[in-house]
C-alpha cells in the first residue's frame, strides 16, 4: 500500500522560509513517473507547484518561480519543497502527489496522495 506523509508544515512571518518533505512509502517510482506538490486555499481549487519527475526535471507555477525549489532524495523516496520569500498568498493545506507523468506533469487523475501539512504565512 502506498503512503504518501507530508511534514514540515507551520506558521511563519511573511518574507520567511520554510521546507517541506514528503516520506514515500510503498511506492515504486518509475523512470515514467513524477512526484510534486499541490496547494488549496480555502474556497479556492487545488493547484500544481512543483513537479520533479525520476529524472529530475522540475516544473514550477508561475506564482512561486524563483522561491520555492522542488528536490528529490531517490534513495530515501523523499520529496522536498524549499519555500522562500514566502507570502500571505501562499497560505494553503500543502499536498504532495505522485504517479505517472504526460508532458512533463503529473497525469490527471493523479494516483496517489497525501494527507496535505498546513502553512499559514502571516503578514
Amino acid at each position: 500500500q502506498v503512503q504518501l506523509v507530508e511534514s514540515g508544515g507551520g506558521s511563519v512571518q511573511a518574507g520567511g522560509p520554510l521546507r517541506l518533505s514528503c516520506s514515500a512509502s510503498g511506492y515504486t517510482y518509475y523512470f515514467n513517473h513524477c512526484m510534486g506538490w499541490f496547494r488549496q486555499a480555502p474556497g479556492k481549487e487545488r493547484e500544481a507547484v512543483a513537479t520533479i519527475s525520476w529524472g529530475g526535471i522540475t516544473s514550477y507555477a508561475d506564482s512561486v518561480k524563483g522561491r520555492f525549489t522542488i528536490s528529490q532524495d531517490r534513495a530515501k523516496n523523499t520529496l522536498y519543497l524549499q519555500m522562500n520569500s514566502l507570502k500571505p498568498e501562499d497560505t494553503a493545506m500543502y499536498y504532495c502527489a505522485a504517479g505517472p507523468c504526460q508532458k512533463g506533469v503529473l497525469a490527471i487523475p493523479v494516483r496517489y496522495w497525501g494527507q496535505g501539512t498546513q502553512v499559514t504565512v502571516s503578514s
